[in-house]
């Protein structure tokens, strides 16, 4: 079964979220630096292979049962969770329109407020992220400063 036709499968039976279970979440995120790393690195994978469309997911989906869906579909097609809501990924340019395809017929499967954005980014923009929070130097990460020596 597919992920479409699973999310079309919890529609219809009239699931709205899953009961609470006093169990750890399966969402925890990787430490900030190395989430940060994953993203250069990801960043870097392209620029050796061009053709290829980075871009960052976002969803806000207030069905658990679809949110969790969503998330194990992403992973499974190969998008790196950057924060609980938030993947980034770097996919041929078809995988990248079957993603888009397949989040839009979820969407239109139920009545929702929910938003999903899929969004490409370029080098550039990648390069210029700046972090908010947790002191996290980038520079040092992107290898982008300088250190001279006398």
């Amino acid at each position: 079964m597919g992920f479409v036709e699973m999310v079309r499968r919890i529609h219809r039976a009239g699931i709205s979220s899953p009961p609470p279970v006093n169990k750890p979440s399966d969402d925890d995120c990787r430490p900030l630096e190395e989430r940060v790393r994953m993203m250069l690195g990801i960043a870097d994978g392209q620029s050796k292979e061009p053709w290829k469309v980075i871009c960052i997911i976002m969803y806000d989906i207030a069905s658990n049962k679809v949110r969790t869906q969503v998330a194990k579909y992403l992973l499974r097609k190969g998008c790196s969770r950057i924060q609980k809501s938030i993947f980034m990924a770097c996919l041929e340019p078809s995988a990248f329109a079957k993603i888009k395809e397949d989040l839009a017929e979820v969407q239109a499967c139920y009545d929702n407020l929910d938003s999903i954005i899929i969004a490409p980014v370029s080098m550039e923009m990648l390069n210029s992220m700046k972090i908010i929070g947790k002191n996290v130097d980038v520079d040092v990460i992107t290898h982008s400063c300088n250190t001279l020596f006398f």
